[in-house]
C-alpha cells in the first residue's frame, strides 16, 4: 500500500512535530545575551514554541489541518533564525534551509 500524500494524517503531523522538535534542539543561539539580536532571537523562538504547542493541541483535538499548518509555521520560525544568522544550524541541510 502506498502512502496517500494528499492527506493530513495524525502520523504525518506527529512526524513533523518530531522533526521540528529535533530542529529546535539542534539549532543553537549565535548572538550574545543582552544584545538586541539575542532579544530578537528570543521572540523568534517564542513564536516557534507557541506554534509547536498549538500544533500539539490541535492534534490532540483532532484538528489535523490546523495542527499541520501550525507545525509548519513553527519550523519556519526556526528555519528563519538559521537563515538570518541568529541560530547555528550546524550545517544540517535536512532540518534547515542553510544560508
Amino acid at each position: 500500500m502506498t502512502e496517500d500524500k494528499q492527506r493530513v494524517t495524525p502520523e504525518r503531523v506527529q512526524h513533523y512535530l518530531s522533526l521540528t522538535a529535533k530542529a529546535r534542539e539542534k539549532a543553537t543561539p549565535i548572538p550574545e545575551q543582552g544584545t538586541a539580536e539575542h532579544d530578537a532571537l528570543e521572540r523568534l523562538l517564542r513564536m516557534a514554541d507557541d506554534y509547536a504547542a498549538d500544533a500539539a493541541y490541535f492534534l490532540h483535538e483532532g484538528d489535523l489541518v490546523r495542527a499541520y499548518g501550525a507545525i509548519n509555521y513553527a519550523h519556519a520560525w526556526i528555519d528563519a533564525g538559521v537563515k538570518l544568522g541568529l541560530l547555528d544550524g550546524h550545517n544540517d541541510d535536512v532540518l534547515f534551509t542553510l544560508p
